[in-house]
């Protein structure tokens, strides 16, 4: 069985490996790869690599690190899950320094609820009270935000 290590050293991240599974997601499905690299820089990043030093999972933070943290892209590859690294990586995001005694903390899934229900989210009760400017097209139409 191989060993894995979770890290949030930016300078180890396999951009090809994130770019090419969030382009090719549900969620962000044609991200540029400027934007992709914008959205990195200004994150907190958790990667998963594998003891031959791949990289097989990720995930980022947006976050204030002092009230509100958004989890956002975060996936394991295929040929790496079932062996509890979407666990392992949730248990180091939620157990990180800087996300310590945040008011809130958001995500959005379409089929993980169960995951993320395991380390305390729940579906928001209230939902009446958020409110979104949501551009789904926005990687297709060329309107994405690109680097000052």
């Amino acid at each position: 069985m191989p060993h894995y290590e979770i890290s949030t050293d930016k300078s180890k991240l396999d951009f090809a490996v994130i770019h090419g599974f969030i382009a090719n997601s549900y969620w962000a499905s044609n991200i540029p790869e400027a934007v992709m690299a914008r959205a990195i820089e200004n994150s907190l990043c958790f990667a998963v690599y594998c003891d031959d030093g791949r990289q097989v999972g990720f995930a980022r933070i947006i976050s204030d690190k002092a009230t509100f943290a958004y989890l956002a892209d975060v996936f394991i590859l295929e040929e790496h899950r079932g062996q509890g690294l979407s666990k392992r990586l949730m248990q180091t995001i939620v157990a990180h320094p800087d996300l310590q005694g945040l008011r809130r903390m958001v995500l959005a899934t379409r089929d993980a609820h169960g995951l993320y229900a395991q380390f305390g989210f729940t579906p928001i009760p209230n939902p009446e009270i958020f409110m979104h400017a949501w551009n789904p097209n926005v990687y297709r139409n060329g309107q994405a935000a690109q680097a000052n």
